[in-house]
């Protein structure tokens, strides 16, 4: 059977990566949503080898990291990539960039959405990674156009929609192009999915350290 693994979607940032992905894939799959208690679930450290989330199964493949979830959704839909060769290897770069970096962010402003943290996790650290990923958006945009990084909504955008997430939890300072790149993602018909799905989690799944706001090391979520 075909399966995605997801962990909280309130707080999991990869596994809206690796579930938005799979969507634009159109991959049919079932959902498998998984409480996260912290960075050592037991349940995911039972079916992931790497003992994290996303998870994806499919046709008898095992694939256990977002941005490799994104390479393989794209060999089944090369749409999830720019057409152009130059915007595709860009996309890669900022995404791979997304994926590897960016870990004060990560930190300091931990992924929950419907929470409002307005002025929180603002260190040196988050708002450089800020800064950083304001100026990757202004020069994607202005190089490919459109309302999001490289024209249509593409596996960059899946990268980085859980940072404009952050950005609407905790409302740091940004330029008006950010504002309008963040809108335009979070009107997005799947993002917008993964939203109400996430408000849709019972409370009881709901962590104190991040709804009192106390930030954990990044990646755990």
């Amino acid at each position: 059977m075909n399966r995605l693994y997801i962990g909280t979607r309130r707080y999991s940032s990869w596994s809206m990566r690796g579930w938005l992905a799979v969507k634009l894939a159109d991959l049919e799959v079932e959902e498998v949503a998984i409480q996260l208690v912290g960075g050592n679930t037991p349940e995911v450290k039972a079916i992931s080898p790497s003992g994290t989330v996303p998870l994806l199964e499919h046709e008898g493949n095992r694939i256990w990291d977002s941005l490799a979830i994104i390479e393989y959704c794209a060999e089944l839909a090369p749409r999830l990539w720019p057409a152009d060769r130059r915007a595709r290897a860009v996309a890669r770069a900022v995404s791979a960039e997304m994926h590897a970096g960016f870990r004060d962010l990560r930190s300091d402003m931990p992924m929950n959405l419907g929470a409002a943290h307005p002025g929180e996790g603002r260190t040196a650290g988050a708002l450089a990674n800020i800064a950083r990923i304001e100026q990757l958006w202004a020069d994607t945009r202005g190089l490919f156009g459109g309302d999001y990084l490289f024209g249509d909504f593409c596996a960059a955008d899946a990268m980085f929609a859980p940072v404009v997430a952050r950005f609407a939890t905790y409302g740091p300072e940004l330029t008006s192009a950010s504002k309008e790149y963040c809108a335009a993602v979070l009107a997005h018909p799947l993002v917008e999915a993964w939203h109400s799905a996430a408000a849709a989690e019972p409370a009881s799944w709901r962590l104190e350290r991040y709804e009192l706001f106390q930030p954990t090391p990044a990646g755990t979520a």
